[in-house]
């Protein structure tokens, strides 16, 4: 099946039945190598790592008294798992827990993991929090681009715009422009991300012109970071590289995916518009 006809048969632009009980088939996988092999790319051979956190609001199931039990729950996904899940599918499955009877939050927690795990095709890990527990809003650490004056005349990704200027650097940047689309329903998808990389120092105004390029760009968050990574990876070549775009929520869930060529993890930070 192509990226096309997987995408057009998931629910996302369906009109959908909500179900209140418990049903792990409303998860709907999306292979992650179906955007890279049309462009003639092994997914597998890219030179990046990292995983995608999920973070949903609106997580609730009942005890067996029949007592809601609400929770904020977080979903980390390894970026080398061959398939994402499609967010409309994820929030019908986390509704699915609403009207159903669970001995334990442990018994949720590890029902979640194994369906995730099987739908993703690896390992997902799950942490289930009160809403008792502090949340604290942070910002995401470097430089912020956004003040630069710019003339923009790109809205559709535009990687030329990437050029370095010789000297060698290791910097963290941010901005919160980024902008992209769902690819069916055409839903905004705001962003904010942060980019580290060791290297020849990367023009900030052609790297800001770039992300801003993506303002009209239709793909998954997943994909749009993928390509931010790797569009930076072959025209700017540093040394080494990490993307984290931190996504506003909708439907009661963000998606905030981290590439990166070293191997390590974010932190889970929540920003002022999450």
């Amino acid at each position: 099946m192509s990226e096309h006809e997987q995408v057009k048969a998931s629910p996302l632009g369906q009109e959908t039945l909500y179900a209140n009980r418990y049903d792990a088939s409303l998860l709907y996988p999306i292979a992650r190598d179906l955007s890279w092999e049309a462009k003639g790319v092994k997914r597998a051979t890219l030179p990046f790592r990292g995983l995608d956190i999920w973070n949903a609001y609106e997580v609730s199931w009942l005890d067996q008294g029949g007592k809601p039990i609400v929770r904020m729950a977080e979903f980390r996904i390894p970026a080398v798992s061959p398939n994402i899940v499609e967010s409309k599918s994820f929030k019908l499955y986390l509704n699915s827990f609403n009207l159903s009877r669970f001995d334990s939050e442990a018994q949720v927690k590890e029902r979640m993991q194994q369906d995730l795990s099987d739908v993703a095709g690896a390992p997902v890990e799950v942490l289930l929090t009160p809403l008792t527990a502090p949340v604290e809003v942070m910002q995401l650490k470097g430089l912020c681009l956004d003040e630069l004056p710019l003339q923009v005349e790109h809205y559709t990704p535009a990687p030329e715009l990437l050029v370095t200027n010789g000297a060698v650097q290791e910097e963290t940047l941010v901005s919160h422009l980024l902008k992209s689309n769902c690819p069916v329903t055409g839903q905004p998808d705001w962003a904010s991300v942060q980019i580290r990389y060791r290297g020849a120092q990367i023009d900030h105004k052609g790297l800001l012109a770039y992300l801003i390029s993506y303002r009209e760009h239709g793909d998954f968050h997943e994909q749009c970071v993928e390509n931010i990574f790797m569009d930076i990876w072959q025209r700017c070549r540093p040394q080494k590289l990490s993307v984290y775009a931190r996504y506003v929520r909708r439907g009661g869930l963000d998606i905030n995916p981290y590439r990166s060529s070293i191997n390590d993890e974010p932190q889970n930070v929540r920003l002022s518009r999450q």
